[in-house]
């Protein structure tokens, strides 16, 4: 009994380990990537991760797989860094994370539509909460507004939350591992990225060793292994409550930068980080769960943003 009781924990658990691995991204990519690069930064993520992934495990999508693997790429990778991205780099500091953290409302109401995921009002307020802590957090009062950067934040938000509902309801192939289709959607995400890359900011520039350890570590903790759990989480866990898992990106990014950049943590700061991991937690409580909808089988042994959810790549999250 008490090991029924733990499979649950540990999943949870497991998959809270990739927000909190996207929210050293902020860290790394200041202290050690080539500065103003975002675009090829999110292909260097991506593509040689999925590259690797596809290597290791010696399998292709066949037959709907192309196409679903491409969808489910671009709206995990493809489209979401990009946006994420130009939203950072267009908003006042800390506001595309706080647009981006709605996460969990779009999950609800794609679940509601996709999976028969009926939203309770107890998972509306526990995402209007969530918000609002990572709001406390990481907003700042300077910088002008902008339509484009709102815009764009609103659709990564969409873009990674429809990216883990369809990946709930489409499952994955018989015979088909959660690393596997990490692999397929991490390699479609980074082809995607790559000729966007190349267009809007050239050639490459030049690596040294620095860089190259940024690049690995991003390239295997950050994205081959975090996405793999947050895949697999999406497998055994309602869509919903996967995404509440979503600020836990934001919140590691300011601890770290607390911690290790001498950025300051106020007493707002710090109640926004309570009510943002109380929501969390209740994001795991609140959720009744349902019977998955019928479709292709769900990953057997297998979401915010970042958005998706949880909330990746956090350099809008704790802009200074």
């Amino acid at each position: 009994m008490n090991l029924n009781l733990n499979r649950p924990l540990t999943t949870t658990a497991l998959t809270a380990l990739a927000p909190i691995s996207w929210g050293s991204t902020y860290f790394v990519t200041t202290q050690f990537l080539p500065a103003d690069r975002p675009l090829f930064t999110g292909m260097m993520r991506a593509l040689p991760a999925g590259l690797a992934l596809v290597a290791v495990t010696r399998r292709l999508p066949r037959g709907a797989w192309w196409w679903k693997s491409a969808v489910l790429g671009a709206l995990n990778i493809g489209a979401f860094f990009p946006l994420l991205f130009l939203s950072a780099y267009r908003l006042p500091g800390g506001m595309a994370a706080v647009i981006g953290s709605v996460g969990p409302l779009w999950v609800a109401g794609l679940a509601a539509l996709f999976l028969g995921e009926r939203p309770t009002r107890r998972t509306l307020l526990t995402g209007v909460a969530a918000a609002l802590g990572v709001s406390l957090v990481v907003l700042k009062a300077t910088g002008a507004f902008d339509a484009i950067g709102v815009i764009a934040a609103l659709g990564s938000s969409a873009s990674m939350s429809a990216g883990t509902v369809f990946t709930k309801r489409w499952g994955r192939p018989e015979g088909v591992g959660p690393l596997v289709l990490t692999g397929w959607q991490l390699t479609a995400g980074g082809l995607l990225i790559a000729p966007v890359a190349l267009l809007a900011e050239g050639a490459p520039p030049a690596l040294d060793g620095r860089n190259l350890t940024g690049y690995l570590y991003l390239a295997l903790v950050n994205t081959a292994v975090a996405y793999w759990l947050w895949f697999r989480g999406i497998g055994r866990m309602t869509a919903t409550s996967v995404t509440f898992l979503g600020p836990l990106s934001p919140l590691t990014a300011a601890v770290i930068g607390w911690a290790a950049l001498g950025q300051a943590l106020g007493p707002v700061q710090i109640l926004g980080m309570a009510i943002a991991f109380g929501a969390t937690l209740a994001g795991q409580i609140a959720i009744a769960p349902k019977k998955p909808a019928s479709g292709p089988a769900l990953f057997s042994s297998t979401e915010s943003i970042e958005a998706k959810l949880s909330i990746d790549l956090t350099v809008g999250a704790v802009r200074r």
